[in-house]
């Protein structure tokens, strides 16, 4: 059976590419914080093996890895540092908004790879954000971490293409997650996803297990996911 490592699983697109892909026959390996939310996603997909760990945690990482067949590993875990003008952040904030959404990533993969590369095959994919492609007010830090991964991702396929392992940036528009649940109030969070036309985490799962159905000689290199409609407020997912 396919393996996928999936990381950030307890909750919106995580979450959905789990369940989408453990439909679909892979046997997954679910990653979180939120204990009582990855036993809740292991009762409904009984066969997911969740493990709380956190992404930021080197040597707890390096050891749910070892004696693990990663044959699919989506780098998903993010988060949203609070909004504001970059003159005005503090620098924890920066900090953690880099090790979440650049470093972690980063150390997971290293992690992952030379096992593919002995194989000579795997698939590599980030979750990376519309936010590295455009400019959005008050999120410069969290635009350049999503930028940084979306280099990275560009450079590590050239690398590894050779061993027959492919690379995916994931770049979604405006998703209704829990992104922004703990720097937006309910009222800011409602106004942001109104008129019910952003992307639902679902629909990213969906092209995530038609892009792993390919042969293995096709690479979807980057497929970016936006909002048919446009939307009232800025912002990314």
């Amino acid at each position: 059976m396919t393996t996928a490592l999936i990381t950030g699983a307890t909750s919106g697109i995580g979450r959905a590419m789990a369940l989408a892909l453990s439909e679909a026959g892979y046997e997954i390996y679910a990653l979180g914080r939120n204990e009582a939310a990855l036993e809740s996603l292991r009762a409904e997909r009984p066969g997911i093996t969740p493990i709380a760990v956190d992404v930021t945690d080197r040597e707890a990482m390096e050891a749910v890895v070892s004696g693990l067949h990663v044959d699919v590993l989506i780098n998903n875990a993010g988060m949203m540092p609070p909004l504001g003008n970059f003159a005005d952040m503090k620098m924890a904030d920066i900090d953690t908004a880099l090790e979440v959404n650049l470093s972690a990533a980063i150390a997971l993969t290293r992690l992952v790879v030379p096992q593919m590369r002995e194989r000579g095959a795997g698939h590599i994919l980030f979750t990376g954000s519309s936010a590295a492609h455009a400019a959005f007010a008050n999120i410069a830090v969290y635009s350049a971490a999503k930028a940084a991964i979306s280099g990275f991702a560009a450079s590590l396929r050239v690398d590894l293409s050779q061993y027959g392992i492919r690379v995916t940036e994931i770049v979604p528009g405006r998703v209704e997650t829990q992104l922004y649940k703990d720097i937006l109030d309910a009222k800011a969070r409602a106004a942001m996803y109104a008129g019910n036309v952003a992307v639902q985490p679902e629909d990213v799962a969906k092209m995530v297990v038609a892009l792993l159905s390919l042969p293995a000689w096709a690479d979807v290199t980057r497929f970016d996911i936006m909002p048919t409609r446009p939307t009232s407020a800025s912002g990314s997912k």
